[in-house]
């Protein structure tokens, strides 16, 4: 026997990750396109590192390494580039699908399209969730495993308790929060039951209703309007043919979910739906192993008023009894992240975005250049607090004062400048004597001399003139394009018509006299 040979057959992939990166509405000015330039989303730095390599970091750590990256088509010549330019393990497929900022496709529509190259069970993931490192999507992914071998789960849902924003972070005029969802759930078997919608909220915005063969399946349910959507799915390959099947739902999280909630505990959609996502395969399960496992929460007998005898009731199936499906469960599994096991968010809006570069900042220390080619450029005579972050190849000038902000790469800082809680993205130019506090500046803005920023933000390539002055504002190219030069054009031209005009008129009135 040659033990110096090992043969084996092909490998077959568990999970893809299909990693979702949209326009970022949400985010603008920040995201607003810089001339001709596009600035995704994807690529909005915090802490110096761009939203998307703190995702690609989580599946890689998971042990994922194929990737489905999906992203508009003008933007895939910035994020190709940088996330094939990295020393990442993972196979990155970019794919680009045409549309523009005003009109975003939905996830759903997406998923249908690139069907195709999905082949086995998937996570559906967003550009800009930053977990904590108290959670790994390892943990996700075993919930779902066992669960979807146990019972016959078909996906598994995250959600993390809603961040408390610092005071400071939150500027009305930059924009209102998210609004809070109702989620109803089954602690003791971490199940998902319902998820409030926009249409549940316009028909009865003061009550929640909830359906009598929900409450009978699971009568100690859990109501909360804490938690929000990390927009993390962990799916069968067989929600694919299901979306085929539903052509209308656009949407994920706010249509497709909260139905798929409903197959679990409604009787007609098991049996309608219920060979889609869970098809007859000769896949051998371990069903028998895990009935008899302790460690398994005991299913609940169907309380159906209806049947008065106990012999009518199949104990070892928690569904409705006259249900002609098989007993997977088809349920749809939770996984809670609770405030106290770490900071989680998502980057969904400005809000958020100041946020969580300033927690980030209180957990590092003194996070300046250290090669000394860099460390040159930072004058000994500049006042830098210990909760500051400076990217690389920046200039900081003397006498300049910068306390509890994220500095980007290639900025210059002029003389006697004060920056305090601000976010400076890449190439920004600050010049002498420029007050700046609790703003976010986009790539390549230039704020003048002596200029006075406070909780603003603005959008790339703005520049802000010597001396002017702005309080909770979003800046963006258009308020400086159309400057007073313009107005005063406009002007002129509606008198240049005023006057040609006037000049129709009199002639007209002198032909009519001549016509007398």
């Amino acid at each position: 026997m040659d033990l110096g040979v090992a043969t084996s057959g092909p490998l077959t992939r568990e999970f893809s990750a299909v990693l979702i990166a949209g326009f970022g509405n949400e985010l603008v000015p920040l995201t607003s396109n810089n001339g001709v330039e596009a600035c995704p989303k994807a690529l909005v730095p915090v802490a110096n590192k761009p939203i998307i390599d703190y995702v690609l970091s989580w599946i890689e750590q998971a042990g994922v390494k194929d990737v489905l990256l999906i992203c508009p088509s003008m933007h895939r010549p910035m994020i190709s580039h940088h996330v094939h330019s990295g020393l990442s393990t993972l196979h990155i497929d970019v794919q680009t699908y045409d549309e523009s900022p005003e009109r975003n496709t939905g996830t759903c529509t997406l998923l249908r399209h690139f069907a195709s190259r999905i082949s086995e069970d998937f996570i559906l993931l967003p550009c800009d969730f930053i977990p904590p490192p108290s959670l790994s999507l390892s943990t996700i992914l075993n919930k779902y495993r066992t669960e979807s071998l146990s019972d016959g789960c078909v996906a598994t849902a995250c959600w993390f308790a809603a961040p408390e924003l610092e005071k400071t972070s939150f500027v009305e005029d930059w924009g209102l929060l998210p609004p809070p969802v109702p989620i109803v759930w089954d602690d003791a078997t971490g199940t998902l039951l319902q998820v409030d919608t926009a249409n549940d909220m316009d028909r009865n915005s003061e009550e929640l209703e909830l359906r009598m063969s929900l409450l009978s399946q699971y009568p100690r349910t859990k109501l909360s309007n804490r938690y929000q959507d990390s927009h993390v799915y962990v799916c069968r390959r067989s929600i694919l043919d299901l979306l085929q099947e539903k052509k209308h739902f656009d949407s994920f999280r706010e249509e497709f979910l909260p139905w798929l909630c409903k197959i679990q505990y409604q009787r007609k959609k098991r049996e309608k739906y219920g060979q889609i996502l869970n098809p007859i395969t000769n896949v051998i399960t371990q069903d028998v192993a895990l009935n008899h496992s302790t460690l398994r929460p005991q299913k609940k007998a169907y309380n159906n008023s209806v049947l008065h005898h106990s012999n009518d009731v199949d104990t070892s199936s928690p569904f409705d009894p006259e249900s002609t499906t098989d007993s997977s469960s088809l349920r749809v599994g939770l996984v809670l992240h609770p405030a106290t096991a770490g900071y989680a968010t998502r980057v969904n809006n400005i809000h958020y975005l100041l946020d969580i570069n300033r927690r980030l900042l209180k957990e590092t220390t003194y996070s300046l250049p250290t090669d000394p080619q860099n460390r040159s450029l930072i004058d000994a005579k500049a006042r830098i607090s210990t909760d500051t972050m400076i990217g690389a190849f920046t200039q900081v000038s003397e006498r300049t004062k910068i306390e509890h902000s994220v500095i980007g790469k290639h900025c210059v800082i002029g003389k006697m400048a004060k920056i305090s809680g601000c976010v400076l993205l890449d190439h920004c130019v600050v010049e002498d004597g420029a007050q700046i506090v609790g703003s976010i500046l986009g790539k390549n803005t230039k704020v003048g001399e002596k200029a006075q920023l406070t909780r603003c933000v603005t959008q790339a390539g703005y520049e802000v003139s010597s001396g002017e002055s702005f309080k909770n504002e979003k800046l963006d190219v258009s308020d400086w394009t159309a400057g007073p030069d313009s107005e005063s054009e406009e002007e002129d031209d509606e008198d240049e018509d005023e006057s040609d005009d006037s000049d129709g008129d009199s002639e007209a009135e002198g032909e009519s006299e001549d016509e007398e």
